[in-house]
């Protein structure tokens, strides 16, 4: 077995070692690379040209993209590497020289990065699936080229630290995470990343298997796994959580794989896993940074950041290593190390270290167009004593586009401007930056002047706020040969002029021909026109309808000067060059818009639609279809004549596809740039849906129609090749016109080669194309030549300026013979002239503005001098009039004109009084504002002062005594936050939910037993049944039902005695709820000051409880005031309404005394009064008498100097309220005290005089009428002292319940100042408790959690437990079965045996479900035959080898496949029992792991009760040192020693005495309920004994009950069945109903079969006399032959008859008989053919068959047979007829 073993291996080592041997031949030669020159991309050239490939030669780069991420690489320590559109430029430091290379691709390059060690750089490149070329450094060789890492483009690379591995991102649309072995070209790792763009991927410093990937509002965490398939690629999204998700530029990894990313706000994100565990800020929430902010290096122990406010700072890392939120803010706060402040107006956004070993060298990208050395040695601990040097700016550039370009008519010199305020001059020959002059605003347009109009040292440059500058170029070293001073070395940009246009940015300039004109054009859609000269002058200004984007002026070949104005809504305006009159100094005017400036317009319309879709392609598309119709229509005559058969008359007409509508943009496609032709005619550039073509434009005759509403088509077009989604951006010309420069949008450059004077374009046909800048961003908008026609400049918007040559170098060098540019010299009188006044202020006044200014104020001061000498003489004639007047008035009356006759017309009169309403209204509204205001000052004084109480101090004064009684000073009631009130305590919290929790899971369970409820399944009865049948089915039913119903009420009553029944280790529910009594009432018997005093938990209180309880008593406190005034307030209302009593008393008083004698009158009470303290609410009430008053007591005051400065307005008012006090006391006097002159008439008559006697009578009535008044007198006085001291007697007693409740309140205030301490504490503890509380919750939450999911995993254990004990049992019956089927003395027993438990090989089936079972396949694979059981070879001692594929002789084979039948079962019985087992360990694995996991978290729920218990005996130690006031006396102190009070009582109890007593009795009761706990424990002991021998018998009868019942159920049944399943059988209802729809449907059938029989005989006879048919046709096709045979033989036989005399008359006649009887012959012969196939169709069984095609007899000559031809006519018709009568039967 050995030797088959190693012959087997033989092959497989074999198999290996070749692929060992290919996989070594497919690995890559270190030693292998690529040619640079086979790779980089060229220039294209059109097919069939002469231009060479060499047609332009880069001479340098003057940008920097500085806007792209991580655009700047070290290679060594004096070697930047950087990209530039499609090119990489590697920049010399010290000698700024460049070497280039260029994209592979031709689409640019996305992305750059260099290994550690610096032997490698790699450039990921862009366009169609780009590649990542990885060079070899020095040498700049190709060494690897990666293929198929995306689709479009990548977007950042990265190296690992080993550098064995590359990391690739790509961009839009797949962002696609690739990792290389970039070796060997091969991909390791492939996935998509995000949705998202992706700024930046790099492997972890400190593990390569760990990537991180960040961009767009995301950042994303990368493990490279190893799973059974290999490794992996796993990512890990970060959440953001509560911070607002950002935009991350840069991160780094930290040792502990934590990494610190940044933000857009400024501060610093530090992720742990994928969760942010910090935000780390500076103190006071102060941010790391201003703007965004990005973590680079980790240097010395310090995380280093920069950001866009352009500074370096450095942060402790273990600080921020270590760091963790507070509580619910999740900001860590911290300050730097050390920073380092670059510049203003910087923006860092990447940084590279130096090469160089140990150095602190760092190279950073400014945004802002600038390349910094930084000295970061201050994270050094050794050089920290010494000074950091300053940052070093080594290059600037251009930040962002270029806005403008342009270059000196007679020196190789090159301006530009761009948005970043500069203005820069450039020497293209000598490769150098000469000098840059910066603004406040950035530029927009530059041109250099002509020679013209300067030596080449003007430039003119628009900005976005309008200004236009003028700047001299001049050598200042030149200065000297007039002044004789030495001046600085360089190049000097002086400021000449400034003047503002335009109120919106230049967008273009341009200098007449001549050079006498400057126009300049604004995106504010006016074009301005200046005089050239010294100083220039304005002329005016047109209106365009757009902004303008281009000026043109005509050429020198042009008869007339005009400027071609372009804009980019597609209009195009022509204006004549303003005259030169317009430029000298003329009268002022009140605009400088030209309106007689005479112009034309001309406005795009879109022909592109109709070009490539009728104009080019109309005619060929017709003639294509005529060609196609026409081939199709032969092909099917060839098709008809080869198969012999006859067209049908009816031709189908070929459908033509309709041609696409033509299409015009809603919008206007932008205008992009154009330039004159001839005299009236431009070419356009289109942009948009119009671009692809160069069109051909004239201005219309028709000018009338409104320049925004024309429409207008260019008259002729030139397709240029590749441009349909790729515009023209740009054009110029060479100095000959032989060269048309193009820049393209995708920044390629184009140059096509004219003929001379080929205005029209028409030699526009070969190109030389080449992709110079970058082909997403970079569009190239400026393109140049110089002035000897010998460089080619280019600018675009993604900020680079290259320079091409059009020779090469050595050329060059020979042809120019200098090495820089010549810069012109400074004007005469230049040194001078004095520095000209800029423009700084950008919201600056406009020249039109300024001057419609200045007209408006013109016109004002007009205005104003005409009102002036109206309203002089409006005065003289009121003076006139007035004059007229007097003299009226001194007339006599009779003569004195009427004031109507004075009026010259009414109207007058009714126009002034509408006038003065109308002023009066005006009024008003002026005051409206004033009168609101008062009106508002008023109110919130009234709030402040009056409504800010609930009620005023109300005082109520006794009346016969000095006593009063006042309300308490109530502030106005506020309204508690909800906040504060609806907030509950993380404490409280937690207590309510832990219960809650329990209950949650205990509650799915109940409710999924009662929720669930079996379907009632709904079964329509169909078919009816019999009557017996439903009443047979109803009474099973019934009885069914009676079992069902027996059933369950047993069931429910045995559920109900199991419940009932207590677990054995249960306890008593009473003695329970008597312990927990217990517990909860008896409490801690230990002080609360002692330090193992332990609160319960239900008198544990928190800040939330205890502000609560203050607030309850606050409201106790408040009700109990607010009731006391009201009681207050009720006795000021008695006391109205007794004083509104006593003045009626006193009027009938004074009633009864007027009638008595004097001496009779007793003196009444006082009147009682209601003092001013008693109506405070009466103080703010006033009326305008009251302040008519207030004025002259305020005139008096100011008037005494005296008093001036010691009295104040709180003197008049005290002053005004005595005044008002005394008046009003007088009036009531008055009003008590009724007068003589308002009695009445009896009252005043006057008594009896003395002297007069009266009769007996007379005096005994009135002496009766004297004593009724005497006792009404004294009966009303009595009233009236009764009710004041019954008054005075209620306010006594309410003075007396008001000390007493003020004694209260007192306390109250002692209780509340005690609480708002104990708040205080707990407010300091709340924080710390609930943060504790927070902790136990959790840890009581995940005990639940894993005592529920431990419970479960029980459960599940128990039921797999369970199947296995009945697997077992199954497998103990089928052994059963085995040995009952081989019975007894079977001679084949032993082999049927070892047949039956031989263990055969049984490969597992595996079902692949989905990716939930993928994570197991790789187990199952390794182990794919884990089931084979181990069994021997098949033999037994030495014996022969069992074969159990073949039966023995002798044995019964029934008995033998039932063996293997069993032994299948086994085997199947056995693997299930596999499986379970397996299943089982699971689960107890599981079990085991939750069990660790409980008494784990079991620990740590103890250990936070533990914490919080200490802080809860803390907190009550601290509140048991709080100092609380109890009032006691004498008597209730029995702290004495040696029968005296001691003085010192810190160590005495306050015990209430009620509780004292309580606590002692509770000592006896406890004692006796110990006894009779005692004698119940005996009692209960007794009867659990006598309960368990119970037990014991009744098991012992049920048994004996079980086995006669077995015994009964195999007696009836024979064997044991399920009893409750038996009674709860009924009738099936479906069974009946199927058996009768069984019935039914064989009566249906066999109806249906009766109609098919039917339709068979029908068809049987159709098919008769169909055969008929074919049988007449037959016949009739034999006589056809007959008759052609017959014709044949006649014409032959006429034919020698005919005499030659005859021949030439009848040969005519004869050949016009034989075409036709040949047309005849040919019918005959398809028609013969038609019917052969009929036969055909007919004999075969089934088939449509169509009527034969009737074709047309030609018409023949007069011949004998015609009476034949008519019978065959009829014979053929008639059998048309018959063959349409047997289809119509089939």
């Amino acid at each position: 077995m050995a030797c088959v073993g190693e012959q087997a291996g033989d092959p497989e080592q074999s198999v290996a070692q070749q692929e060992a041997e290919e996989e070594m031949q497919k690995q890559l030669d270190p030693d292998m690379y690529y040619q640079y020159e086979d790779l980089c991309s060229r220039p294209y050239i059109t097919a069939d040209s002469e231009i060479p490939e060499n047609f332009l030669h880069l001479s340098h780069s003057f940008g920097y993209d500085s806007g792209r991420r991580a655009n700047l690489q070290l290679l060594d320590d004096k070697t930047l590497m950087f990209i530039a559109g499609n090119l990489l430029v590697l920049l010399d430091v010290s000698t700024k020289e460049q070497r280039y290379l260029r994209s592979c691709s031709g689409g640019g390059i996305g992305s750059i990065t260099v290994c550690l060690v610096k032997d490698y750089f790699v450039a990921a490149e862009k366009g169609n699936k780009p590649n990542i070329i990885v060079y070899e450094y020095p040498s700049l060789r190709p060494y690897r080229i990666l293929r198929g890492g995306t689709e479009h483009a990548y977007s950042f690379v990265d190296f690992n630290r080993e550098g064995s591995l590359l990391a690739s991102m790509g961009s839009a649309p797949d962002y696609m995470l690739t990792l290389w072995n970039w070796r060997q070209e091969e991909v390791m790792l492939r996935c998509k990343a995000i949705s998202q763009e992706v700024y930046r991927v790099s492997f972890s410093p400190y593990n390569s298997g760990l990537l991180t990937s960040s961009g767009s509002r995301h950042i994303k965490f990368w493990k490279m796994a190893s799973t059974f398939t290999g490794l992996k690629l796993q990512g890990l999204m970060g959440h953001f959580g509560k911070t607002a998700a950002t935009d991350i530029e840069g991160y780094v990894e930290l040792p502990d794989g934590k990494v610190v990313s940044g933000t857009d706000w400024g501060n610093l994100l530090l992720w742990d896993g994928n969760a942010i565990k910090a935000e780390i800020c500076r103190k006071e929430g102060r941010n790391c940074h201003t703007g965004t902010v990005q973590p680079f290096a980790l240097e010395d122990g310090q995380l280093m950041t920069i950001g866009s406010d352009g500074v370096v700072r450095g942060w402790d890392f273990e600080s921020i290593d270590a760091a963790d939120s507070n509580g619910d803010c999740s900001r860590f706060e911290m300050e730097p190390m050390n920073e380092m402040v670059v510049g203003h107006n910087v923006c860092l956004s990447s940084v590279v270290k130096s090469s160089v070993p140990e150095s602190f060298i760092w190279f950073a990208q400014d945004s802002s167009g600038t390349i910094w050395k930084l000295d970061l040695s201050f994270t050094n601990t050794e050089s920290r004593c010494y000074l950091t040097p300053d940052p070093e700016c080594l290059f600037n550039f251009h930040a962002g586009a270029i806005q403008g370009l342009d270059v000196s008519k007679k020196s190789h010199l090159m301006a530009t401007t761009a948005l970043d305020r500069s203005v820069r001059i450039f020497d293209f020959l000598a490769k150098t930056e000469l000098t840059s002059s910066r603004f406040n605003q950035g530029g927009t347009a530059l041109t250099w002047a002509p020679p013209l109009v300067n030596h080449s040292g003007l430039l003119v440059t628009g900005f976005e706020d309008g200004v236009v500058r003028l700047l001299e170029l001049f050598d200042p070293q030149r200065l000297h040969v007039v002044t004789g001073h030495h001046c600085k070395e360089g190049v000097d940009l002086r400021f000449k002029q400034a003047f503002k246009p335009h109120n919106a940015p230049v967008t273009a300039v341009a200098y007449e021909r001549n050079g006498d004109i400057l126009a300049t054009g604004s995106s504010d859609c006016t074009v301005f026109f200046f005089a050239v000269g010294e100083k220039y002058s304005p002329i005016g200004f047109v209106r365009v309808p757009g902004p303008v984007q281009g000026l043109e002026w005509s050429p020198h070949f042009h008869n007339e000067n005009r400027l071609l104005i372009l804009c980019q809504s597609g209009h195009v305006v022509e204006v004549q060059c303003p005259d030169s009159e317009a430029k000298e100094p003329a009268k002022p005017t009140k605009t400088f818009h030209l309106l007689g400036l005479p112009s034309r317009s001309f406005r795009f319309r879109s022909i592109k639609s109709r070009i490539k879709v009728f104009a080019l392609s109309r005619e060929m598309e017709i003639a294509r279809r005529q060609a196609a119709r026409e081939k199709k229509k032969k092909e099917k005559n060839e098709e008809v004549k080869e198969s012999t058969e006859p067209e049908d008359k009816e031709e189908v007409e070929m459908k033509e596809e309709e041609l696409p509508p033509i299409y015009i943009p809603d919008h206007p496609s932008p205008l992009c740039c154009g330039f004159y032709s001839q005299p009236g005619h431009f070419w356009l550039s289109m942009g948009g849906f119009d671009s692809g073509f160069l069109y051909h434009c004239k201005f219309s005759e028709k000018q009338d129609e409104d320049p925004a509403q024309r429409q207008d088509e260019p008259f002729n077009f030139l397709p240029v090749k590749d441009t349909d989604d790729d515009p023209v951006l740009s054009i110029t010309f060479s100095s000959n016109r032989q060269l048309m420069l193009c820049g393209m949008h995708s920044g390629s450059i184009r140059v096509y080669l004219l003929q001379p004077e080929d205005h029209n374009l028409t030699s526009m046909n070969a190109y030389w194309a080449l992709n110079v800048h970058d082909n997403q961003y970079g569009h190239l908008r400026h393109v140049c030549c110089s002035h000897d026609d010998h460089f080619v400049l280019t600018a675009g918007d993604d900020g680079n300026i290259f320079s091409f040559s059009l020779l090469p170098p050595e050329e060059l060098q020979k042809t120019l013979k200098r090495k820089k540019a010549k810069v012109p010299s400074p004007r005469v009188g230049l040194e001078n002239e004095a520095l000209a006044q800029d423009i700084e202020d950008p919201g600056a006044y406009s020249m039109e503005t300024a001057k419609q200014k200045l007209e408006m104020d013109r016109l004002h001061r007009k205005a104003e001098l005409k009102i002036a000498e109206k309203q002089k003489k409006l005065a003289e004639l009121q003076k006139k009039f007035k004059e007229v007047l007097d003299l009226n008035q001194s007339l006599p009356k009779h003569v004195r004109l009427k004031p109507e006759e004075l009026q010259l017309d009414p109207c007058f009169r009714e126009q002034a009084e509408r006038d003065k309403s109308q002023q009066v209204m005006e009024v008003r509204k002026q005051q409206a504002w004033e009168q609101e205001h008062a009106h508002t000052a008023l109110s919130k004084l009234q709030d402040w002062f009056r409504d800010s109480l609930e009620t005023n101090v109300v005082t109520v004064v006794a009346i016969r005594s000095n006593h009063r009684v006042s309300t308490y000073h109530l502030p106005a009631l506020v309204e508690p936050s909800t906040q504060e009130q609806g907030k509950p305590s993380q404490l409280e919290k937690n207590r309510e939910d832990a219960p809650e929790h329990r209950k949650s899971r205990a509650e799915p369970v109940k409710y999924s037993k009662e929720e669930v409820v079996r379907p009632k399944v709904a079964t329509q009865s169909v078919i009816k049944l019999g009557d017996r049948q439903i009443e047979r089915l109803q009474k099973a039913a019934e009885k069914a039902e009676q079992a069902r119903a027996k059933i369950k009420r047993r069931k429910q009553e045995w559920d109900q005695l199991y419940q009932e029944k207590p677990d054995e280790n249960s306890e008593d529910p009473q003695d329970v709820h008597a312990i927990h009594e217990a517990k909860e009432n008896i409490g801690d018997l230990k002080l609360k000051s002692a330090k193992d005093f332990r609160v319960p938990g239900h008198l544990r209180m928190n800040a939330v409880q205890k502000r609560a309880e203050l607030m309850g008593l606050e409201e106790d406190i408040r009700e109990k005031q607010t009731e006391m005034n009201r009681r207050i307030v009720s006795l000021r209302k008695s006391k109205a309404h007794l004083m509104s009593q006593f003045h009626a008393q006193a009027q009938q008083l004074c009633k009864v005394q007027q009638r008595l004698a004097v001496h009779l009158h007793q003196t009444p009470p006082p009147m009682p009064t209601m003092l001013p303290e008693e109506t405070p609410e009466k103080k703010l009430q006033y009326n305008r008498a009251t302040l008519e008053r207030y004025c002259v007591l305020r005139d008096h005051r100011f008037k005494s100097i005296q008093h001036e400065e010691h009295e104040g307005t709180t003197f008049l008012l005290e002053q005004l309220e005595k005044e008002l006090k005394e008046e009003t006391e007088q009036e009531k006097w008055q009003e008590g005290t009724p007068s003589p002159e308002r009695r009445s008439p009896e009252e005043q008559e006057t008594p009896e005089e003395e002297g007069v006697e009266l009769t007996e009578l007379e005096g005994e009535l009135s002496n009766e009428e004297e004593i009724r008044l005497l006792y009404k007198q004294d009966s009303l006085l009595k009233q009236m002292e009764n009710s004041a001291s019954q008054f005075d007697a209620e306010l006594l007693q309410l003075h007396l319940q008001k000390l007493h409740l003020d004694w209260q309140l007192k306390m109250a205030d002692l209780r509340q100042l005690t609480l708002y301490q104990e708040l205080l504490l707990l407010k300091d503890y709340e924080r710390k408790e609930d943060s504790l509380q927070g902790r136990l919750h959790t840890c009581i939450k995940e005990e639940d959690s894993i005592k529920a999911a431990l419970e479960e995993c029980k459960e599940k254990l128990d039921l797999e437990q369970r199947e296995i004990v009945r697997l077992q049992e199954r497998e103990r019956t089928v052994l059963r079965a085995f040995k009952n089927t081989l019975g007894e003395n079977n001679k084949f027993e032993e082999f049927l045996t070892r047949v039956f438990k031989k263990s055969i090989k049984r490969v597992k089936k595996r079902e692949q479900a989905g990716d939930e079972e993928e994570k197991t396949d790789s187990d199952e694979d390794s182990d794919e035959y884990d089931n084979w059981d181990d069994y021997d070879s098949g033999t037994e001692d030495g014996g022969a080898v069992l074969d159990d594929s073949i039966c023995p002789p002798g044995c019964d084979p029934e008995l033998f496949e039932n063996t293997l039948r069993l032994r299948e079962r086994r085997l199947d019985l056995e693997d299930l029992l596999l499986e379970q087992r397996k299943i089982a360990e699971v689960l107890r694995k599981e079990y085991e792991t939750l069990v660790k996991k409980v008494k784990m978290l079991t620990g740590s729920r103890k250990t936070a009760d533990d914490d919080l218990e200490l802080v809860n005996r803390e907190k009550q130690q601290k509140m048991n040192e709080l100092d609380v006031v109890v009032p006691l006396r004498l008597h209730q102190i029995e702290y004495a020693f040696n029968g005296s009070v001691q003085s010192d009582m810190s160590q005495a109890l306050v015990v209430d005495r009620r509780e004292l007593n309580r606590l002692q009795g509770q000592i006896k009761q406890l004692q006796l309920e110990k006894n009779q706990q005692k004698d119940l424990h005996l009692q209960a002991r007794q009867q659990h004994i006598r309960l368990i021998h119970d037990r014991k018998d009744m098991k012992a009868i049920i048994q004996v009950l079980e086995k006669q019942c077995n015994e009964l159920m195999m007696m009836k049944f024979g064997r044991l069945v399920d009893l409750e399943a038996l009674q709860t059988l009924s009738g099936n209802r479906a069974l009946e109903e199927l058996r009768q729809e069984k019935l039914l449907l064989e009566a249906e059938y066999a109806k249906e079969l009766n109609q098919w029989d039917a339709k068979v005989e029908e068809a049987r006879d159709a098919l008769m006399e169909v055969t008929k048919c074919h049988t007449e046709r037959v016949l009739s096709k034999t006589n056809l032959f007959n008759q052609k045979r017959e014709m044949e033989l006649k014409l032959k036989a006429r034919q020698k008859k005919m005499g030659r005399q005859f021949q030439d008359n009848r040969r005519c006649v004869d050949q016009e008989d034989i075409r036709r009887l040949k047309i005849l012959v040919k019918t005959q012969s398809q028609k013969a053919v038609a019917l052969r196939r009929e036969i055909s169709l007919l004999s075969c069984k089934g088939g449509h068959i169509l009527p034969p095609i009737q074709a047309t007899l030609p018409p023949t000559a007069s011949m004998p047979t015609t009476t034949a031809h008519n019978h065959i006519g009829q014979k053929k018709t008639e059998r048309s007829s018959k063959v349409q009568n047997c289809q119509g039967a089939i």
